[in-house]
């Protein structure tokens, strides 16, 4: 940290990077102020809730880790679900899912590792809270993993599952992430694992979850984070705020609604690939270059939107 906060001091160049809001983690938002004491400009990026690997049947799921589910899991979907809903044929399948032997997780990112069924989560509502794969196990009376079985029949494959991520948040760290001046509520991975890690709603997240339900912040401290303070951060001197002579970039929402709605599996990348869509509630319309591009969810046709860069020199 030292070498980087010398780098920022001697070269003048802001210096970004991920922050996860973890405990151990809580030591670089000293960090954030002390580099700039000295004269560097650090910008955290701040998450607000998370990131979470979308486990499904149609995705990833933790039994991928059992050699008695590798011969099923080669299915396409469909056939799968047809298995796991024969109750003869089913059998194998769930007692290799509770007593199976699940090795120590050696993988990384979003590859699948073994269940932590209290903490897996039905993906049931677009913000928090949902059950656990434990909860609905212990409500209708089997194991978590033959209720986890069971969703995925039930929704024919669709069901998705929250997995907690590999850095889980502390909540007090992350709401002085949140309110730090050097930090900006940004981070996400919306492109990287496009089946199963959907991050683009973490505005609507907040807007939904930290404004409305919990109520950290104001409404007009939310949106001034997350349309003001990044358009400075990254140098954007003419969009963020409504004025005359700003880049008329426009959400039109309402307070009482706004949110992210559950995601769903789409195949419609080139060659039939797979990604999360996920959309939002209570969005009336997006506005780009002073044109409706978004209205009531549906694309208008419109596309005034142009590549942007920097002024910064």
């Amino acid at each position: 940290m030292g070498r980087l906060r010398d780098l920022a001091v001697g070269t003048g160049i802001p210096v970004t990077f991920g922050f996860m809001a973890t405990r151990a983690a809580d030591r670089l938002l000293d960090f954030l102020d002390e580099a700039g004491a000295a004269g560097g400009r650090f910008i955290a990026q701040t998450h607000c809730r998370g990131i979470s690997v979308l486990l499904s049947l149609k995705t990833r799921l933790p039994f991928d880790l059992l050699p008695a589910w590798r011969e099923l899991r080669a299915l396409p979907p469909a056939e799968q679900v047809q298995v796991l809903a024969d109750p003869a044929l089913r059998r194998p399948y769930v007692e290799a899912a509770v007593r199976g032997d699940y090795a120590p997780w050696t993988g990384v990112g979003a590859s699948a590792r073994p269940p932590d069924f209290e903490g897996i989560r039905v993906y049931e509502h677009g913000l928090p809270p949902n059950p656990s794969v434990a909860d609905v196990g212990r409500r209708r009376g089997v194991h978590p993993a033959e209720a986890m079985i069971d969703l995925c029949v039930e929704s024919g494959g669709d069901q998705l599952f929250i997995q907690p991520s590999l850095y889980p948040q502390d909540e007090e760290v992350l709401l002085r992430a949140l309110r730090h001046p050097r930090a900006v509520m940004t981070f996400s991975d919306a492109g990287a694992h496009l089946s199963q890690i959907a991050d683009a709603s973490i505005h609507t997240h907040l807007l939904g979850y930290w404004v409305r339900e919990r109520q950290e912040f104001s409404l007009e401290e939310a949106v001034r984070m997350i349309t003001f303070v990044p358009g400075q951060a990254w140098g954007f001197a003419d969009r963020g705020l409504l004025r005359t002579g700003m880049a008329a970039d426009i959400n039109v929402f309402d307070p009482a609604t706004v949110g992210p709605a559950v995601p769903i599996l789409v195949d419609d990348l080139p060659a039939g690939g797979r990604r999360l869509e996920q959309r939002a509630t209570g969005i009336r319309a997006t506005l780009v270059n002073g044109q409706v591009t978004i209205r009531d969810g549906e694309r208008t046709g419109a596309n005034p939107g142009r590549l942007i860069r920097s002024r910064v020199a």
